[in-house]
């Protein structure tokens, strides 16, 4: 070989080293953000990075061309999943299937600093229910089963990061009969859950309607949002954050109810708030099936997936400004009750050709509400700061990809991701801070059924 033939081999080399080096899929907590995707079809998990500034993604974990033929990497699929706080452990409800076959728990994984994750190796099942069941062709008072054992559908944590709510749906018992939901509660405590006593916890049940099917839910904060580089900041950011904490409950049923419970902020136990003698119940629209509590703790915003194609919204009596009239007075509940009133204008109607509204997620500073559709779209709407109505933003609905599952935001307010189940891709949007605004770019390819995501 000549000595120029080398030369240019060696340059076409380091060329080559110097494009998979740019290709490579190193993170970078500093100047990278980071997607964790729950996969069923080779039931796995997924972790990419992509730049903060520019949104280009690079493949962390198990890419596509690694699992095309690859199947139950864990035992179960993954449903719904959430990163706590500090964006270090990442939580998953596990469900077996006749496909994988394996139990029906919440697992824990670790999230490293290079972005990749790791199983601590301990999963936690959940502690049966003891509900009131309606027995077939009964319209009396329900029987009390005990050891009913509880579907885990949906998660959310406190923003303080103490406790870990999931939404339990309805079931049938081991005779065929329609067992209504519940909510179980775990402790946190650096990744490792503890299932608080009393846990689950149930609703008032009547045999006269259907049983109630808990699918969804939000807590209030107590922790407000920080302002970012001295500029981005909430309308609450300066306050004193609230002491008492509260759990919202969609039953998405045709009844279309909202539960409200109080938290023991010191155990993470459920009873009712202050006054009321059970957890009272606020009527939202049929089937609700999305539910997000405002950051500053002024709102709760309901998706209703029946019929009506709207969206509720109500302000919380917290003792504050934002509090409805008809609350009780701040002299008697200086923080209020957590109880809700309808917002002027609720519910309000879904934009254009957007239908079948299920997720609903408001930002971080408490600006903007989006709810995904299942008509494979995104409505997002401007929260009033005064009032807590909502207006479409433009343009609106955005485009989403087919099967479109689960919706997650990047707490600084700048990128917004949603998983599609059929097209096995995520959806990927700039947003703006300033007007909400979503921005496509172009989505990533995925592991096929992608649906439970969470981004750092």
């Amino acid at each position: 070989m000549s000595k120029r033939r080398a030369w240019l081999l060696g340059v076409v080399t380091l060329i080559l080293i110097a494009l998979l080096l740019a290709c490579s899929s190193t993170y970078n907590s500093s100047s990278d953000g980071l997607l964790v995707i729950g996969s069923q079809g080779s039931a796995l998990l997924q972790s990419f990075s992509f730049s903060l500034a520019s949104g280009r993604v690079a493949q962390i974990t198990n890419t596509v061309q690694d699992t095309a033929d690859l199947t139950c990497q864990l035992p179960g699929f993954p449903y719904w999943m959430i990163l706590d706080p500090s964006g270090t452990h990442a939580y998953v409800i596990m469900r077996g299937t006749s496909q994988c076959p394996g139990p029906t728990d919440i697992t824990v994984f670790d999230v490293n600093g290079d972005g990749t994750l790791s199983d601590k190796g301990t999963t936690y099942s959940l502690n049966t229910a003891t509900v009131g069941v309606c027995l077939s062709g009964s319209s009396g008072q329900p029987t009390m089963e005990p050891d009913v054992a509880v579907l885990p559908v949906y998660m959310a944590m406190d923003s303080a990061g103490q406790y870990l709510f999931v939404a339990d749906s309805a079931t049938n018992d081991s005779n065929g009969n329609a067992v209504p939901g519940a909510i179980s509660v775990f402790s946190v405590s650096n990744g490792t859950l503890t299932e608080v006593t009393g846990s689950p916890f149930t609703v008032p049940v009547s045999c006269n309607v259907p049983p109630n099917n808990l699918t969804t839910l939000a807590v209030s904060p107590t922790v407000f949002p920080p302002i970012v580089n001295g500029v981005l900041n909430a309308v609450c950011s300066n306050n004193t954050p609230p002491t008492a904490e509260y759990l919202y409950v969609a039953d998405s049923t045709l009844t279309g109810m909202i539960w409200e419970f109080s938290v023991d902020t010191s155990t993470g136990a459920l009873g009712p708030p202050p006054d009321f003698g059970s957890p009272p119940s606020f009527q939202a629209g049929q089937v609700p099936s999305g539910i997000a509590v405002d950051p500053c703790n002024r709102f709760v915003y309901v998706s209703n997936q029946g019929t009506s194609n709207s969206i509720s919204a109500f302000s919380i009596c917290n003792g504050g400004a934002s509090q409805s009239s008809s609350c009780p007075p701040a002299s008697v509940l200086p923080n209020g009750d957590g109880s809700l009133r309808a917002i002027t204008g609720s519910p309000f109607s879904n934009i254009g050709s957007a239908n079948f509204p299920g997720q609903i997620v408001v930002d971080a500073y408490g600006n903007f509400v989006y709810v995904l559709n299942g008509t494979n779209n995104i409505s997002p709407f401007r929260i009033s700061t005064v009032s807590g109505s909502i207006t479409p933003l433009t343009p609106s609905p955005v485009a989403a990809g087919s099967g479109a599952t689960a919706m997650a935001l990047r707490s600084d307010d700048s990128w917004l991701f949603v998983s599609n189940f059929i097209a096995a891709t995520v959806s990927q949007y700039s947003m703006s801070p300033s007007t909400g605004s979503l921005v496509g770019v172009p989505s990533i390819q995925t592991d096929n059924y992608p649906y439970g995501l969470a981004v750092k």
